[in-house]
């Protein structure tokens, strides 16, 4: 077993803590904290595979716009003011604080060992421009439905944010 089945390993361990970490909270912020470790994560394995802008992408798209617009649902709803210690508060998020340890780790060590070198994979790397006609060539469809998905997201979350004025 090679350093890159290692790490692949421990990402995988990674994605599926976080992802059952963020499916089992109560609370939605911490929720979307651990969807993002668990994205961020997957990327990392993208990059590991020898995928550098599936990484990029996955960042940019899913830890980040996706993200962004669940929170801005988040924070539309309303919520509760906490009134707990700093260690109450703290405690439900020393498991994110780990797992995202233990990531930025794999990430420095990769960045000091560098992207695919010495992998028995074969790298199979393309271009933006290739990726960008292939995807929107190829899968048009999933593309705009996908956008027509987010759409209806974000006019649901108006809806829900909306303040009901009472007597009109």
């Amino acid at each position: 077993m090679n350093l890159y089945a290692i790490f692949f390993y421990i990402l995988a361990v990674i994605i599926v803590a976080f992802t059952i970490l963020a499916i089992t909270r109560r609370n939605v912020m911490h929720a979307i904290v651990y969807l993002v470790g668990s994205f961020i994560a997957t990327a990392l394995l993208f990059y590991l595979l020898g995928a550098p802008f599936l990484a990029i992408l996955e960042v940019v798209i899913y830890a980040g716009a996706i993200m962004v617009l669940f929170l801005f649902i988040v924070m539309m709803l309303e919520n509760k003011a906490d009134e707990r210690t700093p260690w109450q508060f703290l405690q439900p998020w020393l498991p994110a604080l780990a797992l995202a340890g233990i990531a930025f780790l794999v990430m420095f060590v990769f960045i000091l060992l560098g992207s695919g070198s010495g992998s028995p994979l074969p790298l199979v790397t393309a271009s933006p421009l290739t990726f960008g006609r292939f995807l929107f060539e190829k899968y048009w469809l999933g593309v705009e439905i996908a956008s027509f998905l987010l759409f209806v997201a974000l006019v649901g979350a108006l809806y829900l944010g909306r303040s009901k004025k009472t007597g009109a």
